[in-house]
């Protein structure tokens, strides 16, 4: 879906440019969203490789992890995607291109992560629950665990 969404973005904001083209500097700030997206989506996919856990997001998963950027998202892939797009986005200079990065975030947001937390809900229980209590789903600062005592 990354790289429909990304390609999509490309030739709708090449080929129907809406306030476009940027110029090259606004155009040239795409590369460190494109670069720091990647890095995220990547460094979170080796927290999973690190776990020994599955990444697929229609198998069962298999660890909760929850260090690295998942302290700050629940959902860093995701969030590095996203960015990755919106560098793509900014790369092609077209206020059209931004339709790849919006589309694959609200696909993520209302279909791909519901349906990954129903199963982290459904696998690890009470322990996921508080996970979505302390660290927000896109990015934050996580919550403190509160004290059940009072």
């Amino acid at each position: 879906m990354f790289l429909l969404c990304g390609l999509a973005s490309t030739v709708i904001g090449l080929l129907v440019p809406v306030a476009g083209p940027l110029g090259l500097v606004v155009r040239l700030v795409g590369i460190p969203f494109l670069v720091a997206g990647i890095a995220l989506a990547k460094r979170s996919a080796a927290l999973f490789e690190q776990s020994d856990t599955n990444i697929k997001t229609f198998d069962d998963p298999d660890v909760l992890v929850r260090t690295g950027p998942f302290r700050f998202s629940r959902n860093p892939m995701y969030l590095g995607f996203t960015l990755a797009l919106g560098g793509v986005a900014l790369l092609v200079g077209s206020l059209s291109a931004v339709i790849g990065p919006v589309f694959f975030w609200l696909l993520a947001d209302r279909w791909y992560v519901p349906f990954e937390e129903r199963r982290m809900t459904a696998r690890f229980g009470p322990a996921y629950q508080q996970y979505r209590i302390m660290v927000p789903r896109w990015v934050g600062r996580p919550r403190p665990m509160q004290s059940s005592v009072s």
